[in-house]
Order: structure tokens, then sequence, then C-alpha cells
């Protein structure tokens, strides 16, 4: 059978957990305050990562948070194509290199956070890279990896890595077979190899006198047209990246060898906390993040879980919460005004030409594409192990391969959620039952009726119910059925949701983030205190961010386009001026949600005078990247070159044509408020909301980031302008002189408050009450230490509506009893009713702390306002 068909390890009994691993660490592990987020490579060394800690430190920050620091594969620009568990990247400085870093940042008084990836691991280019894979590759079964990969050893691993189809790859020559000593098995001398351009690849014992086209098929792999790929992969990929390949980690030697060094780490006090990436591809996710709990000894970890939106994470996992992404969406979205939505919707339908469409079909659309495509290999993998299932059982085999399909491509489709979690053997829990039966009540009504019987039978078996005779309940084929249809339900809602239908739906682009909500546009004042205060109650040590490495858009890229809510016919209106001012040069056959996409993204960009404007190179290469991602006109497969170009030339052209700057730029000067207000309100809510305060690399101050890898681009810390210098003026009382230095003083001194009161707000003694206000237009809470009331936080939003009213007038705030300070700008307050006009005034968020705490903050010399 497929080496992925055996179940996950029973988790532990709940009993044999200590109290502490419910969403807490261990008594005397390190709990992260705030964290400063730094992409690790050969452009930021671990000791490049040292000489930053004066800085960092100034800054305020707990604990260094470094992105995946093992070897990757060669080139990596972001290291979660690990090559090699068990070795430090080189290209950092190795082990002796992060040794230093921390120990320089321990004796900095700061912690140190890695990110590390247990899904999958690259399959390299040359291949010998990953050791592990290599030897599945040669030896097959009996490789002492073999239960390493999720993939079936019964037939050969398809590698789709030829440029042209195998016959013509054969008829001229292109295979070599070489001989060479491979780095990763010096040990064992000269090998035997087979080259294809860059690509190398092991030969079987005995195999290296066939003839060519023998050899290749008598090797433990088939070597395929690269467009194979889609429709015949045999081994799990993260999503639908042939290079990357996922591992088995729930098998006790797979994890031991993949963790092994990361544990040791933890262990020697090198490394304190666990970032922990896309869990959700595994086969258990909940028992491996316990089993890791477990083996770290109780350390902090954040799991990237991606939810829906209302979606809680489950409270059976051992983990301090999510990296923030629930946190993320929602900060956004408070910000958004509901009245922007028709006009912008409006301006999408004309653009497209569409006419008006549901953000629902649009995901139904592009789900349904990517089932279709990229991923139509695992979905049929998964139909055909639901059919040899039941073809077994006399009482079962009436239901055809068509059905069986249609019913899982209907549930793939229906699913709202990345996924449900059954693990085999267990009676699933009531809220993921609850959740697979209504995606299953949604599919049944795209079946024909003929195959709702069908749809019953395929929902039991995977909820685990008995279902035809005796023992299938028990099958290996079964297990395997109910792991892998949560497994491709995951990879089918990212890449149909979040890497297609978020860019295809162009409404507001600042709403369609990693995680997010597109079709609730606004969230109200009420909504986001239910939600603050449930996270609070059960996951008081989880993560608020505002940017990642990840994200679509940066924090200030979608600030911009949030304000585009509050003046949404002012913006229909400069759209057109711009297509009318700029009608010559547009390329006629533009596609309309590229265009929307376009205008958007130069006004949420626009920063001609900033320190770190966007260039004509950095926007093509965006928009190109998008659009493919659209997968309309151009597609990664099949590219259109010609159009991509032409999308380009006309981007550049808008980022030096003078009547596109004189028009943009009195819309910058009619929003500049709002938009001032939204960027710094933004980053504060992300630094006093909840939890752990993630504070992505450069994002102290404005940045035009966009998706990866632009978001990956160094950032100017020691240069004359650089953070360093600019922060040590601030620090020592000179004003702010613009929004980056606004931004920078606020980023500091809170991240200073935070490290005078951790407790206030991370850990259980930490709490989270709303602060009863009388209007709509401020955001207000206060953070609890042992229910007391310590740091109170009012933030204005809505800021164009209140000013259409005159601004702040007869509406009030409650503030806590006692004296307050505003750490923001040293002004004293006392509790009670207070008016919003003297509380808040001009200024876009208030932070107040009691005397006692807010005296430790670094200088308070008046932010610029």
């Amino acid at each position: 059978m497929p080496r992925s068909s055996s179940a996950p390890s029973p988790n532990p009994d709940e009993t044999t957990y200590a109290p502490w691993t419910r969403h807490v660490p261990a008594p005397g592990r390190r709990t992260p305050v705030t964290t400063y987020r730094l992409q690790m490579g050969r452009s930021m060394t671990f000791d490049d990562a040292r000489a930053l800690l004066p800085y960092l430190t100034e800054l305020g920050v707990t604990d260094l948070y470094l992105s995946p620091v093992l070897a990757a594969a060669p080139g990596s620009t972001h290291g979660y194509d690990v090559v090699d568990h068990t070795t430090v990247s080189q290209v950092m400085g190795g082990r002796p290199g992060l040794e230093a870093l921390a120990a320089a940042a321990h004796e900095a008084g700061m912690g140190v956070v890695v990110d590390i990836v247990p899904n999958h691991m690259a399959v390299p280019t040359p291949g010998w890279h990953n050791l592990q894979l290599w030897s599945v590759l040669r030896d097959g079964p009996r490789s002492p990896y073999a239960d390493w990969f999720d993939v079936a050893l019964d037939e050969p691993i398809l590698m789709p890595v030829l440029g042209r189809r195998i016959g013509k790859v054969l008829a001229d020559e292109e295979l070599v077979l070489d001989r060479m000593v491979v780095p990763t098995e010096p040990e064992r001398g000269e090998q035997w190899v087979l080259r294809y351009f860059d690509h190398v690849f092991p030969v079987a014992e005995g195999t290296e006198s066939l003839p060519m086209h023998v050899l290749v098929e008598r090797q433990h792999y088939r070597l395929a047209y690269w467009k194979v790929g889609d429709e015949e992969i045999n081994y799990r990929r993260f999503f639908d990246v042939g290079t990357l390949a996922a591992i088995r980690v729930e098998d006790p030697e797979v994890f031991q060898g993949s963790h092994g060094l990361v544990l040791d780490l933890l262990g020697a006090g090198v490394v304190d906390a666990l970032r922990v990436d896309h869990p959700d591809g595994l086969a258990d996710p909940g028992g491996y993040l316990n089993r890791l709990a477990q083996a770290s000894g109780g350390a902090w970890i954040a799991a990237e879980k991606i939810l829906a939106p209302d979606e809680p994470l489950p409270v059976s996992w051992h983990v301090a919460g999510t990296t923030g992404y629930d946190a993320t969406w929602r900060i956004d979205q408070l910000q958004v005004d509901p009245a922007g939505a028709a006009p912008l919707g409006s301006l999408m339908h004309e653009l497209t030409g569409e006419g008006p469409v549901e953000y629902e079909r649009v995901v139904e659309s592009a789900k349904r594409e990517v089932i279709a495509g990229s991923l139509a290999a695992e979905v049929d993998r998964l139909a055909r192990l639901v059919e040899a299932l039941i073809s077994r059982d006399v009482r079962l085999r009436d239901h055809t391969f068509r059905d069986l399909r249609a019913c899982l491509v209907e549930l793939l489709v229906a699913a709202e959620r990345y996924r449900a979690y059954v693990v085999p053997g267990h009676a699933p829990d009531p809220e993921q039952e609850a959740v697979l039966r209504a995606d299953a009540e949604r599919a049944r009504l795209r079946l024909e009726d003929d195959q709702h019987e069908t749809l019953d039978l395929v929902v039991a078996i995977l909820l685990g119910e008995p279902v035809g005779s005796e023992g299938l309940a028990d099958s290996t084929e079964r297990t395997e059925a109910v792991i892998r249809f949560q497994q491709v339900c995951g990879a089918v809602t990212a890449k149909g949701v979040e890497d297609t239908a978020f860019y295809r739906w162009t409404h507001l682009t600042s709403l369609t983030e990693v995680g997010g909500n597109p079709a609730g546009f606004a969230l109200s004042a009420d909504e986001a205190h239910a939600w603050a205060d449930r996270v609070q109650d059960a996951w008081p040590t989880t993560m608020v961010t505002t940017t990642t490495h990840d994200t679509k858009r940066g924090e200030d890229v979608r600030a911009r386009l949030n304000v585009l809510s509050a003046y949404a016919q002012e913006w229909v209106d400069l759209v057109h001026r711009l297509r009318a001012a700029t009608a010559a040069a547009r390329p006629v056959d533009l596609d309309g949600r590229t265009e929307n996409l376009l205008w958007q993204t130069l006004w949420g960009t626009w920063a001609p005078d900033s320190a770190d404007p966007m260039t004509a190179e950095r926007l093509g290469a965006y928009l190109v990247k998008a659009s493919r991602e659209q997968k309309t006109w151009t597609t990664w497969t099949e590219p259109d070159t010609a159009r991509e170009q032409a999308l380009k030339d006309y981007a550049a052209l808008l980022l030096t044509d003078p009547q596109v700057a004189s028009h943009i730029e009195a819309f910058s000067a009619l929003t500049a408020r709002a938009a001032r207000t939204t960027v710094l309100v933004s980053k504060a809510l992300a630094m006093t909301w909840l939890g752990v305060a993630d504070v992505y690399q450069g994002t102290e101050t404005t940045r035009t980031s966009l998706v990866d890898p632009d978001n990956r681009r160094p950032v100017d810390y020691s240069g004359p302008d650089g953070l360093s210098s600019r922060l040590a003026e601030l620090s020592a009382g000179r004003v702010p002189a613009d929004l980056d230095e606004d931004k920078l003083v606020l980023t500091s001194r809170l991240a200073h408050l935070r490290a005078r009161l951790p407790e206030v707000f991370v850990g259980p003694r930490s709490g989270y009450r709303a602060v009863p206000v009388t209007t709509s237009f401020a955001f207000a809470f206060a953070r609890l230490l042992d229910e007391q009331p310590k740091v109170v936080v009012i933030a204005r939003r809505l800021a164009r509506r209140l000013e259409q009213l005159g601004g702040w007038r007869e509406e009030t705030v409650v503030l806590p009893e006692g004296s307050w300070v505003d750490v923001l700008s040293s002004r004293h307050l006392e509790g009670g009713a207070r008016p919003l006009s003297e509380v808040v005034g001009d200024a876009p968020v208030v932070v107040l702390a009691r005397p006692e705490d807010a005296s430790s903050c670094p200088t308070t010399a008046k932010e610029g306002r």
C-alpha cells in the first residue's frame, strides 16, 4: 500500500499533559513579548543580525524572530525549501554563527524565535542536496528513508523536470550517464548518476550498463515532461509546488530525524521559541503540534493556521495560538468605511465589464479551475483511493468512480475552511463533524439526485462512521482517505481562494489578504471587541502581526487602500480622469481585473518622495505575478509575454507621467490626514490589541512592499539616514519630521511599554476589556493585569466621516478610574467620563498607562500630529 496510508500516531492521553501545555509555555520557558522578524539568508546572515541588536534594543524589541535557519536548496531566498534538517544554513553562518547570535541576543535580554518547516522538503537541483530524497530515488523501498516522503513507492516517483517529452529527450541524447562523488554521500565514493542539464539523479544499482531507454525505465523514479506533473504527480506536494515534496512527520522516526537539531537547539538554550509553518498540510496537525509541545519541553509555539472568519483555533492544540493572520484582516476591516462598498463595487464591474458578480461565485469558479488544473492529480488520486476502498465491499461497489469523484469535488468546492480535523480511529469532534456536514449540504445542491446517496457514503467514510462490511473501518485505505481528503481540501482552498480568487476580486484589494474575509468588507467595533475577548480568554499568548513574508501587500499599502473606502466616489472620479489622461498609452487588450488592480496598487504604493519609492521594475514584476495568479489571460505555465510587456510598459509610464502625478498628488493631499491616521492606528493596534506583537523587518517605518519577493527587500539600518541613526536622534528628543518617523516613534514607545509591562499584554494574567465610548468613530479597549486596567488604547476610526460631521462634539469615553499618562504625548489625564475631544483631540491614537508605568518609556518628545 502507499506509504502515506499509515495512521497518525495516537495522541497521548490528555492527562499526560501538564497544565502549562494549554496554550501557554511551561514554567521557566520564555514567552515572547515583542518580536522583530528578520528574513535570513545571504543578505542577512547571523553576523548581520548580531550587528542589529543594539538598534533592536533601542527600539524596544524583546525577541528576535528568524525565518528558517536550516540548510535550504541552493540559491534559496526564503529558507522554506529545506534540504537538510541536521545542518544550520552555512550561507547564514552555520551553527557557530547562530549560537553566537543567540548568545549576544540573550546577553541583551532578548529571546530567539525560529521558524520551522515540518510539512515539506525541497526537491532541489541537483537532487543530491536532499540526501533523504536522493536515497529514496536511488534505492526505492529499500532506502532507510523510504518512510520519509508522502509517496506511493509501489510505482516510480514522478519527476516532471524535462523540457520536452521523454521520447524526444532520449532521441536527442540529452540524458547523460556519469560518475561522481556525491557531496552528501562522500563515504560511498563515486556513484553512477544521470544528468539532464542542471538536474542530477541517482542510478539504481546494477542498471548502469543498460541501454539508456531501458535504464530510465528501471529507476525508482520516472523522468517526465514537466506538463505531466499536474495530472500524474504521485507524491504529495506543498500545494501544487512540484519542487516541494511533503514529508510524513506523523512517523516517529521522521519526526525525530526532521526535528532533532531544532529540539537540540531548544534544549541547549540557543533557541527559545518556535513558529511552525503551514501545519494544515500534515496528516494530523493537532497530534503533531501536541507532540512538538511535549518534545520541546513546553516551548512557546505559534502555528501558521489560516482561520475562516467564524472558525476558532482547535482548543485541543497545545500551542500559544496563531501567527496572527486572524488579527491582520480585522485590524484592516475595522478601518474600512462600509459606505464605500457600492461605489468601489460599481467601478470594479465597470472596468471588468462583467456586471454584478458575487464574491462567492468568484471563489467557486477559482476552486473548480485548480481542481481541474494544477491539483487534478491530487483529486484523482483521492477519488481512486475511495473507489478502491468501496470496490472491495459488495454492499458499496455500485457507486461509480464518476459519482465518487463528483461528490468529492463538490465537497472540496463547498468547504469554507481550510480543512476539518478528523483523526482516523477517533470519534470526530462535534464541531468538526458539523463543519463537514454543512459542507455536504452545500455540495448536495450541486449534485444530481442519484448522487446524493453517494455523497452520504463519502461523508460517512470521511467521518469514520460505520459503512459496509465489518473490517472496512480499520482498513489502511480508509485511514488514508480520511487524511488525504483533509490535505487536499487545504490545498484547494489555498490555491483556489488565496492564490486565485484573491487576485480576481479587486473590489478593495486590501481585503484580499492572507486569511482575509473580502465578503465582509467592513468590521464593526462590537464585532472586533467580541472576537478579541474570545481570543484573549483562550489564547493569551497568541501572536498579532500586520505584515509577514507571506502578506500580499505590506501594512502601509493596505492602510492607504483602506482609505479608498472613505473617499470612494472621489476615487472613482480619479480613476476616470487617469484613464482619460493615459488612454492613448493604455493597451487595447488590458484585462479589466488587472487594470483595477493596477490603479489600486499604484495608489497604495504612491510615495515618490519617501525613502521607499515604488519603481517601474518592482511594480511591473508585481503586476505580472498578480496577473499570472489570476489565471485568466496569462498564467505561469502559458505566459502571454507580449501582453505582459505591454502591461509593464503602461505601469512604468504611470509612474513618470506628469498628468498622472498631478492627479494622484491632488488626491493624496485630500486624503493625507486619513491615510496618516490609518497607518498609525494599524500599527498601534498591532502593538497593543492581543498577545505577542510581531514587527516585520522595516515596518517600524512606512514601506511600499508588495507580495514576495518584494517584501523581502533589504532594509537600511546603518546608512547615514538608516533606521539606527534616525531612532537614536528621535530618542534623544528630535521631533519627528514625517510619517515615517511618527511611525518609528510610535512603534518604539509601544515596544518599550510592552517590555515594561509584559504580563499586561501576554500571558495568563493579562486581560482584555472594551472601554465604553459613545460613538462608532472611536475604538477603545483596556489591557488588564489580574483584571485591573493597566493600559487603555483609544483609536480614531472612519476619520473622514468624523471630519465630515465636524469632528468630536459631545462624544465621550469612560476611562477607568485613577490617573493616566499618554505614552505618546506625556499628557496627564484622570479617569471617568471624559470628552473625546479632550482625550483624543486630533491624535490618531492615544495609549494611556499608569504614571508609574509610563515613566520608564523612552523620551516622549511630542509625536508629530
